[in-house]
């Protein structure tokens, strides 16, 4: 079952770099996590209670995921005195490798190591990279499949944060 959903992560991948959907999605709440950050200490979602979080999908070797960590990194830097949270959670993917690409690429926001449970929690995940924005409240109002232009998505975030 992990490898099937693993594939077919995989495969819907490379269709959602090609075909990016951004929508609103009506207020749901979102799911409690806990997973182990790069450092293996635990990460949970309630750590960030009362924050606007972007939750983002990605693994190392996605060239749209990839492409997107750059402007992640710019709006950490920006907006984490407003409250913003960015939580980049990694699939179908070793802990090494995602420890050499943070490192490399300097990402400074919190990076975790994904499991089926999570995705599954966030109703499935079509592709990679899918991003959720969660509000202060806790619920998910946000969700984009693929990579979508930095000022845009900013734009987007910079809605919640008011």
């Amino acid at each position: 079952m992990k490898t099937l959903r693993l594939a077919l992560i995989l495969a819907v991948s490379f269709a959602a770099a090609a075909l990016t959907r951004a929508e609103p999605v009506p207020a749901t709440p979102a799911p409690a996590w806990k997973l182990a950050g790069l450092d293996g200490k635990a990460v949970s979602s309630a750590q960030f209670k009362g924050k606007v979080v972007v939750v983002d999908f990605w693994a190392t070797w996605c060239g749209p995921c990839r492409s997107e960590i750059p402007g992640y990194i710019a709006l950490q830097k920006k907006y984490a005195k407003d409250g913003l949270v960015i939580v980049g959670i990694a699939v179908s993917d070793k802990a090494e490798s995602v420890r050499a690409f943070v490192a490399k690429q300097e990402v400074n926001y919190q990076i975790v190591m994904g499991d089926d449970a999570v995705v599954e929690a966030f109703g499935g995940v079509e592709g990679i990279p899918t991003t959720f924005i969660i509000d202060r409240e806790g619920k998910i109002r946000e969700r984009k499949v693929g990579a979508k232009d930095h000022a845009e998505y900013e734009a987007t975030v910079r809605k919640y944060l008011k």
